[in-house]
């Protein structure tokens, strides 16, 4: 009996151990790349640790997923930094005293508006939002998005004067013009800047390829830091904050070394910084500038933040759920609620956008995290770090936080995605690619929608019947007492999945009843569609029921993928 008690006492302590130690290994990650996700992002550094410090005190209570950790994201970069940049140039325009300051408090604006969205789309039950979008335009967004981080952060890793990214009308370089600039830039490179971006360049690419069982112990973050720190104050001799510029000559030419331009900046009392923005709410010096949305350009940015925002934080959460040891489900309409919440609440505070993040996440689980309560730890780290070593965090050079961002651009366009496109299909890569190009040339928005149109000529092209765009063809019948055919004619397409997943979660979920759908009469079976079904099976399997899938035979697969397309035909109309 003593023995059962004393293990009983013990049990509570394990997870709560576990969590603490999670959380504080996610620190060591999230740290940095809060300062830098949110410098890249043409704000304050310090509102990306307000966000993931909102992420874990307000979202944590709100939602269910046990293992996300929310905060600021790399895919958000470009849509906040694209944001305040166009908001910049309206208040040069207007003739505003700091037009950088007037601008960030614009994109506050936007911000709570698309939390209020957020929570608006979690009670109407918007998680399955994520199910519309098909996988292949939104895998090339986020490929997109990293080609983005990569040019605009490689300047910064370089130390490459900022006035020399700009057009001839004083305008930050688009991406496109940025990447084709880039070989006349590389010759301007600040040197001393320069071996601390590539020195955090080579630490962060080289350790987890020629010391992996170093990587997975110690965050390859962290390890920038242990070294661009020490490096910038006692070989490189950076100037401390504060102090003036530091000039120097090399090779025949003039360099400087800013404390503004080369090292994090954060306010050094913490408390009564955020005391202040409490207090000034009436006077809104920090309060959010809320006349931005007279602008229809700030209504675009609110659907940008709304509509890709919460798809990468489905997806994250989505993919969390998949890497969870126990299998645990996150109610994805709450945890969108939760994250409107946090937005809403953090702009008002100065901090930007956050979502459910996939490699925090990741970090979490790797790190041993048993609940929710690690993404608690890890924010409570965050605000002990802000409130107690401010000074520390000001001897961060911005280039070692380039070489992270970089580093994340390039997972997110990694050659390996390509191929994992192609090998669900070659109809997949074209999308895939075309997305990318069109976020390129135009901007995120355009780049989705031309993505998902090329998807649809795509469709169109292998025999998908104009009428089948939006609504799926679907006849219902009893097979048994236990089990529902239902008949799908037409195609079976991610523009209309969530109607076909209306009806089969209704008849069989909300009934109770085995479902069994019969694509024979379908003329072409997509990718999206194929993935989901997938997704909904396990679903099924989850409350004892079966959900079964059969006229395929006379489908011809577009590759060998499990997932992937079927358009109906013959073998030997498939050999032509």
């Amino acid at each position: 009996m003593t023995e059962l008690s004393s293990d009983n006492r013990d049990l509570p302590a394990r997870p709560f151990l576990a969590n603490l130690k999670a959380g504080f290994m996610v620190f060591l990650v999230a740290l940095p790349l809060c300062l830098g996700i949110a410098n890249a992002s043409e704000c304050p550094p310090i509102a990306g640790v307000y966000t993931a410090i909102a992420g874990g005190l307000i979202a944590t209570w709100l939602s269910n997923s046990q293992l996300t950790i929310k905060g600021p994201a790399a895919g958000l970069i470009v849509i906040v930094m694209g944001c305040v940049m166009q908001f910049h140039d309206m208040a040069v325009a207007s003739g505003v005293e700091n037009p950088k300051f007037e601008a960030y408090r614009m994109m506050l604006a936007v911000c709570v508006v698309a939390g209020a969205i957020q929570i608006v789309f979690g009670l109407l039950k918007g998680g399955i939002l994520s199910d519309f979008f098909p996988s292949s335009a939104v895998h090339g967004l986020l490929a997109s998005i990293g080609v983005i981080i990569m040019a605009k952060q490689l300047p910064v890793a370089l130390g490459i004067p900022s006035s020399l990214l700009r057009d001839a009308h004083n305008h930050s370089l688009e991406p496109l013009a940025l990447l084709l600039k880039m070989p006349k830039l590389i010759p301007h490179l600040n040197p001393l800047v320069a071996v601390i971006g590539l020195t955090g360049l080579a630490i962060m690419f080289g350790v987890p390829a020629l010391y992996p069982k170093l990587a997975k112990k110690v965050p390859t973050q962290l390890l920038v830091l242990l070294v661009a720190v020490p490096l910038s104050i006692f070989v490189l001799r950076m100037p401390a904050p504060g102090a003036p510029d530091y000039q120097y000559s090399l090779f025949g030419s003039e360099y400087a070394l800013s404390t503004k331009s080369h090292l994090v900046n954060v306010p050094l009392n913490i408390p009564a910084e955020l005391g202040s923005r409490v207090l000034d709410l009436a006077g809104m010096k920090f309060f959010p500038n809320f006349a931005a949305l007279r602008s229809p350009v700030a209504w675009k940015w609110i659907l940008l933040f709304a509509v890709i925002g919460s798809l990468e934080s489905l997806l994250s959460t989505k993919a969390v759920d998949i890497l969870d040891p126990q299998k645990r489900k996150t109610n994805l309409n709450a945890d969108l609620t939760a994250v409107g919440v946090a937005n809403l609440v953090v702009a008002f505070f100065g901090g930007i956008p956050m979502i459910s993040e996939i490699v925090r996440s990741r970090a979490n689980i790797d790190s041993g995290a048993q609940s929710k309560y690690a993404n608690l730890f890890h924010s409570l780290f965050l605000l002990a770090s802000i409130a107690l070593v401010p000074a520390l965090l000001n001897r961060i050079p911005l280039a070692a936080l380039a070489a992270m961002l970089i580093f994340t651009g390039s997972r997110l366009a990694h050659l390996r995605e390509f191929m994992h496109v192609l090998h669900i299909g070659r109809e997949q890569l074209i999308v895939f690619v075309s997305t990318i190009v069109g976020v390129l040339a135009t901007d995120l928005l355009v780049g989705m929608f031309i993505g998902i149109g090329v998807k649809l000529v795509i469709h169109y092209i292998n025999g998908m019947p104009l009428l089948s765009i939006f609504r799926p063809f679907l006849s219902v019948e009893h097979l048994d007492e236990k089990t529902y055919l239902i008949k799908a004619s037409k195609s079976a397409v991610f523009s209309n999945w969530l109607l076909m997943r209306r009806q089969i979660r209704s008849y069989g979920i909300l009934e109770n009843k085995n479902i069994v759908i019969d694509f024979s009469e379908s003329q072409l079976v997509d990718h999206s569609v194929m993935e989901n079904l997938h997704g909904l099976q396990t679903e099924f399997s989850a409350n004892g029921l079966e959900l079964r899938i059969i006229g395929l035979e006379s489908h011809i697969p577009l590759s060998a993928h499990p997932e992937s397309t079927r358009v109906r035909g013959s073998r030997q109309e498939a050999a032509h």
